[in-house]
């Protein structure tokens, strides 16, 4: 008998150990990741769904990931870099997987629009998408996903405009949609969390409101849109920033001094229509500047010759470039210095005085015929200096 007992005993014990191991999947979880197989397939090159056997366990899949018989993660394709990627769509059946905080597509050739079922998915922390081909509009029920941190659908060939409701998500903390065909106007970001935007390369238009964005952004990119309004008022609040990208677009307005105290290593402004004089109330520490192709005007700052990297070129600056710069220029701590095609009337420099071959410096098209020898882009023209009737109109 007691024999008997310890085999009943021990029967149970590989019982329990089989279900352990070979856990048994929500079934609703599991057709959805049929679905979601049999709608995308290797490219030539990769072999991600070699694992997907729908006979074995499919939380053993690559990419799958299980909480008891949930499935909370989904990473589709090799991750590695340099590898091919998936064809095909993403089935609606990605609204069944109910449990999902995570979700990402590696790059690759996926394409069709992204499926409103997405907006089941109420535990989604992690949403990317990157670098595939997926087009239509960014579902607006997206808004739902009270708890997304992570928006990553760049690089696509997205349409339409950024639907109201993602910016109203609480939780936000990176959202980048920059590179596909988005239009309209930048929505409010509501989200005292978010600390990286990126949409640049689309075709945004309109003005951004003083209070548009939070100031826990520290990452803003709205570069190669057609964006325009002041910025001024927005920019003074954004005292967490350390990269700033408003480049080619139709800005104005004037670029308040007390951006040039934010903690910023790139500030990239070029190509809009920002006008008045420039005056950072200190010495600038930001490594590059580029305030180039505007109507910035007035005598340029002493406050800039501590700059790496100044980018003044065509503006309308007049009098004299300060001496520090000659300073730094000569002593290297200037690498680049462009102030080609503006209204400058001198700068104190020894006509002999050797620029570093590590320095560049252009004033080219300016009211002065340039002392020394210069590395000049080629885009600058051939003119060494600026007609004097052009000068003599300036100054009148």
């Amino acid at each position: 008998m007691a024999n008997l007992s310890c085999i009943f005993f021990t029967a149970f014990l590989l019982q329990c150990t089989f279900l352990n191991v070979f856990a048994i999947l929500d079934p609703v979880d599991f057709l959805a990741l049929q679905a979601i197989r049999k709608s995308l397939d290797d490219l030539p090159g990769s072999n991600f769904f070699a694992s997907w056997d729908f006979t074995s366990d499919p939380c053993n899949f690559a990419g799958v990931y299980c909480d008891a018989d949930k499935v909370i993660a989904l990473n589709l394709g090799d991750p590695r870099a340099g590898s091919p990627g998936l064809t095909g769509r993403l089935d609606p059946a990605i609204g069944k997987l109910t449990s999902l905080a995570e979700l990402s597509i590696v790059p690759g050739r996926v394409i069709g629009k992204l499926p409103q079922s997405l907006s089941q998915l109420k535990n989604l922390r992690f949403f990317a998408i990157s670098r595939n081909f997926v087009s239509g509009e960014i579902p607006a029920a997206l808004g739902q996903l009270r708890g997304l941190r992570t928006l990553d659908l760049s690089y696509n060939q997205l349409t339409g405009a950024i639907p109201q409701s993602i910016g109203a998500l609480p939780e936000l903390s990176n959202v980048i949609l920059c590179h596909n065909k988005l239009s309209g106007s930048v929505p409010p970001f509501l989200s005292h969390a978010l600390t990286r935007l990126d949409l640049k390369h689309n075709d945004l238009s309109g003005s951004l409101a003083p209070d548009s964005l939070p100031p826990s952004v520290q990452y803003l990119s709205l570069s190669w849109n057609r964006l325009s309004g002041p910025v001024d008022r927005l920019l003074s609040r954004l005292d967490q920033l350390n990269y700033l990208d408003l480049s080619l677009n139709q800005f104005n307005g004037n670029i308040p001094g007390r951006i040039f105290t934010f903690p910023i290593t790139n500030l990239q402004l070029q190509r809009n229509a920002l006008t008045g004089p420039v005056q950072p109330p200190d010495q600038v520490t930001i490594p590059t500047v580029d305030l180039s192709h505007n109507m910035l005007s007035g005598q340029i700052s002493p406050s800039f010759s501590t700059v790496q990297n100044l980018y003044l070129n065509n503006n309308r600056f007049t009098g004299q470039v300060p001496g520090s710069f000659v300073d730094h220029l000569l002593d290297a701590s200037i690498q680049i210095l462009y102030l080609q095609h503006n209204f400058l009337t001198g700068i104190e420099i020894n006509p002999t005085a050797e620029i570093p071959s590590s320095s560049s410096l252009c004033l080219q098209y300016n009211c002065m015929v340039p002392p020394v020898q210069m590395q000049c882009p080629l885009r600058s023209g051939k003119q060494k200096t600026r007609p004097t009737a052009q000068c003599h109109e300036w100054r009148g």
